[in-house]
Protein backbone atom coordinates (compact mmCIF):
# COMPACT_ATOMS: atom_id res chain seq x y z
CA UNK A 1 0.00 0.00 0.00
CA UNK A 2 1.25 3.40 -1.08
CA UNK A 3 2.00 5.81 1.39
CA UNK A 4 2.13 9.92 1.31
CA UNK A 5 4.68 11.75 3.85
CA UNK A 6 5.08 15.95 3.62
CA UNK A 7 8.74 16.93 4.95
CA UNK A 8 8.51 20.11 6.74
CA UNK A 9 10.29 22.36 8.60
CA UNK A 10 8.99 25.26 10.28
CA UNK A 11 11.66 27.67 9.62
CA UNK A 12 14.12 28.19 6.78
CA UNK A 13 17.69 27.08 6.19
CA UNK A 14 17.07 23.38 8.25
CA UNK A 15 18.10 21.32 5.34
CA UNK A 16 14.80 20.38 4.95
CA UNK A 17 15.23 19.73 0.69
CA UNK A 18 18.77 18.12 0.86
CA UNK A 19 16.70 15.44 3.88
CA UNK A 20 14.31 14.98 1.38
CA UNK A 21 15.83 14.06 -1.50
CA UNK A 22 18.27 12.01 0.23
CA UNK A 23 15.05 10.32 1.85
CA UNK A 24 13.85 9.55 -2.12
CA UNK A 25 17.37 8.47 -2.98
CA UNK A 26 17.55 5.96 0.30
CA UNK A 27 13.75 4.69 -0.31
CA UNK A 28 14.61 4.12 -4.21
CA UNK A 29 17.87 2.08 -2.73
CA UNK A 30 15.32 -0.21 -0.63
CA UNK A 31 13.45 -1.14 -4.05
CA UNK A 32 10.86 1.12 -3.55
CA UNK A 33 8.86 3.57 -6.72
CA UNK A 34 9.61 6.59 -5.12
CA UNK A 35 7.67 10.24 -6.37
CA UNK A 36 8.93 13.32 -4.95
CA UNK A 37 6.73 16.41 -5.59
CA UNK A 38 8.37 19.64 -4.48
CA UNK A 39 5.66 22.05 -3.43
CA UNK A 40 8.11 24.46 -2.49
CA UNK A 41 6.89 27.23 -5.59
CA UNK A 42 9.81 30.21 -6.15
CA UNK A 43 12.33 28.49 -4.42
CA UNK A 44 12.16 24.81 -6.00
CA UNK A 45 15.25 22.87 -4.80
CA UNK A 46 14.70 18.81 -5.38
CA UNK A 47 15.11 18.54 -8.92
CA UNK A 48 18.34 20.86 -8.51
CA UNK A 49 20.12 17.97 -5.72
CA UNK A 50 18.34 15.04 -7.86
CA UNK A 51 20.18 15.52 -11.32
CA UNK A 52 16.75 16.74 -13.11
CA UNK A 53 17.04 19.87 -14.38
CA UNK A 54 18.64 20.39 -17.43
CA UNK A 55 15.40 18.29 -18.75
CA UNK A 56 13.01 20.19 -17.30
CA UNK A 57 10.25 21.36 -19.29
CA UNK A 58 6.79 21.12 -16.99
CA UNK A 59 6.52 21.40 -13.00
CA UNK A 60 3.25 20.83 -10.92
CA UNK A 61 1.71 23.62 -12.05
CA UNK A 62 1.15 22.89 -15.69
CA UNK A 63 -0.08 18.74 -14.57
CA UNK A 64 -2.75 20.61 -12.33
CA UNK A 65 -3.44 23.16 -14.86
CA UNK A 66 -4.14 20.69 -17.84
CA UNK A 67 -0.96 21.82 -19.97
CA UNK A 68 0.69 18.72 -19.76
CA UNK A 69 0.17 15.07 -19.25
CA UNK A 70 1.53 13.72 -15.15
CA UNK A 71 3.66 11.30 -16.77
CA UNK A 72 5.27 14.47 -18.87
CA UNK A 73 6.46 16.43 -15.49
CA UNK A 74 7.45 13.28 -13.63
CA UNK A 75 11.60 13.25 -14.66
CA UNK A 76 13.33 9.87 -13.78
CA UNK A 77 16.62 10.20 -12.14
CA UNK A 78 19.25 8.96 -13.95
CA UNK A 79 20.65 5.27 -13.15
CA UNK A 80 19.07 2.26 -11.88
CA UNK A 81 16.72 3.67 -9.41
CA UNK A 82 12.56 3.87 -9.40
CA UNK A 83 13.14 7.45 -8.24
CA UNK A 84 11.24 10.23 -10.21
CA UNK A 85 10.72 13.60 -9.19
CA UNK A 86 8.09 16.79 -10.15
CA UNK A 87 9.25 20.32 -9.81
CA UNK A 88 7.87 23.26 -8.00
CA UNK A 89 6.75 26.56 -9.96
CA UNK A 90 9.70 28.46 -10.52
CA UNK A 91 7.34 31.50 -9.33
CA UNK A 92 5.06 31.72 -6.10
CA UNK A 93 2.56 33.12 -7.79
CA UNK A 94 2.08 29.62 -9.62
CA UNK A 95 1.39 28.07 -6.20
CA UNK A 96 -1.01 25.28 -6.54
CA UNK A 97 -3.95 25.24 -3.96
CA UNK A 98 -4.46 22.67 -1.16
CA UNK A 99 -7.83 20.73 -3.08
CA UNK A 100 -5.78 20.35 -6.45
CA UNK A 101 -2.39 19.01 -5.05
CA UNK A 102 -4.77 16.39 -2.97
CA UNK A 103 -6.81 15.58 -6.06
CA UNK A 104 -3.08 15.57 -8.03
CA UNK A 105 -1.92 12.90 -5.20
CA UNK A 106 -4.87 10.41 -5.11
CA UNK A 107 -4.91 10.16 -8.93
CA UNK A 108 -1.06 8.70 -9.17
CA UNK A 109 -0.19 7.62 -5.44
CA UNK A 110 -1.30 3.88 -6.76
CA UNK A 111 1.36 3.68 -9.08
CA UNK A 112 4.40 4.08 -6.46
CA UNK A 113 5.21 3.01 -2.86
CA UNK A 114 6.04 5.96 -1.36
CA UNK A 115 5.14 9.48 -2.36
CA UNK A 116 7.25 12.56 -0.99
CA UNK A 117 5.95 16.30 -0.47
CA UNK A 118 8.95 18.96 -0.24
CA UNK A 119 6.89 21.66 1.71
CA UNK A 120 7.80 24.56 1.65
CA UNK A 121 9.04 26.11 5.19
CA UNK A 122 6.58 27.84 7.65
CA UNK A 123 3.08 27.06 7.83
CA UNK A 124 1.93 29.64 4.78
CA UNK A 125 -0.64 28.22 2.05
CA UNK A 126 2.26 26.08 0.47
CA UNK A 127 2.73 24.49 3.65
CA UNK A 128 -1.31 23.59 3.67
CA UNK A 129 -1.14 22.38 -0.18
CA UNK A 130 1.69 19.95 0.47
CA UNK A 131 0.65 19.11 4.21
CA UNK A 132 -3.38 18.04 2.68
CA UNK A 133 -2.32 15.33 0.93
CA UNK A 134 0.26 13.65 3.21
CA UNK A 135 -0.55 10.48 5.21
CA UNK A 136 2.29 11.28 7.73
CA UNK A 137 4.70 13.87 8.22
CA UNK A 138 8.35 14.16 9.00
CA UNK A 139 9.31 17.41 10.30
CA UNK A 140 13.34 18.63 10.50
CA UNK A 141 14.62 20.67 12.97
CA UNK A 142 18.74 22.26 14.03
CA UNK A 143 19.31 22.03 17.57
CA UNK A 144 18.42 25.60 17.48
CA UNK A 145 15.47 27.56 20.16
CA UNK A 146 14.16 29.20 17.22
CA UNK A 147 13.70 25.85 14.82
CA UNK A 148 12.63 24.04 17.84
CA UNK A 149 9.93 26.59 18.25
CA UNK A 150 8.62 26.31 14.14
CA UNK A 151 9.12 22.79 14.97
CA UNK A 152 5.85 23.42 17.64
CA UNK A 153 3.89 25.33 15.41
CA UNK A 154 4.35 23.02 12.43
CA UNK A 155 3.13 20.15 15.07
CA UNK A 156 0.19 22.15 15.67
CA UNK A 157 -0.52 22.86 12.31
CA UNK A 158 -0.53 19.15 11.53
CA UNK A 159 -2.89 17.85 14.05
CA UNK A 160 -5.07 20.55 12.58
CA UNK A 161 -5.43 18.51 9.21
CA UNK A 162 -5.43 15.09 11.73
CA UNK A 163 -1.91 14.49 10.64
CA UNK A 164 -1.28 12.67 14.10
CA UNK A 165 1.62 10.34 12.41
CA UNK A 166 4.70 12.80 12.92
CA UNK A 167 8.17 12.32 13.53
CA UNK A 168 11.40 14.62 14.46
CA UNK A 169 14.24 14.54 12.26
CA UNK A 170 17.35 16.63 13.55
CA UNK A 171 19.58 17.44 10.67
CA UNK A 172 23.23 19.19 10.47
CA UNK A 173 24.04 17.65 14.22
CA UNK A 174 27.07 18.02 15.44
CA UNK A 175 28.00 16.87 18.90
CA UNK A 176 30.77 19.10 19.64
CA UNK A 177 29.21 22.27 18.67
CA UNK A 178 26.21 21.36 20.25
CA UNK A 179 27.65 21.01 23.80
CA UNK A 180 29.76 24.04 23.77
CA UNK A 181 26.61 25.83 22.65
CA UNK A 182 24.83 25.42 25.91
CA UNK A 183 21.35 25.88 24.94
CA UNK A 184 20.56 22.16 25.72
CA UNK A 185 21.43 20.20 28.71
CA UNK A 186 21.39 17.30 25.87
CA UNK A 187 19.47 15.59 22.81
CA UNK A 188 16.26 14.51 25.15
CA UNK A 189 15.66 18.33 25.70
CA UNK A 190 15.31 19.18 22.60
CA UNK A 191 13.40 16.35 21.49
CA UNK A 192 10.72 17.17 24.22
CA UNK A 193 10.96 20.59 23.65
CA UNK A 194 10.21 19.92 19.83
CA UNK A 195 7.02 17.33 20.84
CA UNK A 196 7.52 15.01 18.26
CA UNK A 197 9.03 11.65 18.65
CA UNK A 198 12.57 11.61 16.93
CA UNK A 199 13.13 9.55 13.88
CA UNK A 200 16.69 10.67 12.50
CA UNK A 201 19.77 12.12 13.72
CA UNK A 202 21.26 13.20 10.74
CA UNK A 203 25.14 14.25 11.43
CA UNK A 204 26.80 17.65 9.17
CA UNK A 205 28.73 16.80 6.31
CA UNK A 206 29.68 18.72 4.12
CA UNK A 207 29.92 15.86 1.30
CA UNK A 208 26.34 15.63 1.73
CA UNK A 209 25.67 19.10 0.90
CA UNK A 210 28.26 19.00 -1.86
CA UNK A 211 26.97 16.15 -3.41
CA UNK A 212 23.18 17.28 -3.27
CA UNK A 213 24.20 21.15 -4.84
CA UNK A 214 26.07 19.32 -8.13
CA UNK A 215 22.55 16.73 -8.38
CA UNK A 216 24.80 13.64 -7.90
CA UNK A 217 23.14 12.64 -4.60
CA UNK A 218 21.22 9.41 -6.33
CA UNK A 219 25.05 8.48 -8.16
CA UNK A 220 27.35 9.59 -5.81
CA UNK A 221 26.35 8.67 -1.88
CA UNK A 222 28.33 9.65 1.13
CA UNK A 223 28.79 7.37 4.17
CA UNK A 224 26.40 8.85 5.85
CA UNK A 225 24.19 7.61 3.44
CA UNK A 226 23.46 4.74 6.39
CA UNK A 227 21.60 7.43 8.11
CA UNK A 228 19.06 7.99 5.22
CA UNK A 229 18.97 4.12 4.97
CA UNK A 230 18.00 3.62 9.06
CA UNK A 231 15.50 6.21 8.67
CA UNK A 232 13.95 4.18 5.85
CA UNK A 233 13.75 0.80 8.41
CA UNK A 234 12.21 2.52 11.26
CA UNK A 235 9.57 4.41 9.14
CA UNK A 236 9.22 0.47 8.25
CA UNK A 237 8.96 0.05 11.74
CA UNK A 238 12.24 -1.72 11.72
CA UNK A 239 13.70 -1.32 15.81
CA UNK A 240 16.98 -0.06 14.85
CA UNK A 241 19.14 2.37 16.76
CA UNK A 242 18.38 6.22 16.02
CA UNK A 243 22.11 7.41 16.60
CA UNK A 244 24.76 5.37 13.59
CA UNK A 245 27.95 5.43 13.73
CA UNK A 246 29.65 5.52 10.14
Amino acid sequence: MSEVIVIASGKGGTGKTTVCAGLAVALAKAKKRVLVIDCDSGMRGVDLMLGVTDRLVYDISDVISGACESSDAMYRVEGDLELYCIAAPLHADDEVSPSLIKRFVNQVKNDFDTILIDSPAGTGSGFYAAANAADRALVVINTEPISIRGCKNIGDRLRELNITDSRLIINRFDKERFYQAGLYEDLDEVIDEAGMRLIGLIPEEVRIIALSQRGALANNWSQASVVFDTIVKRLEGVDVPIIVKY
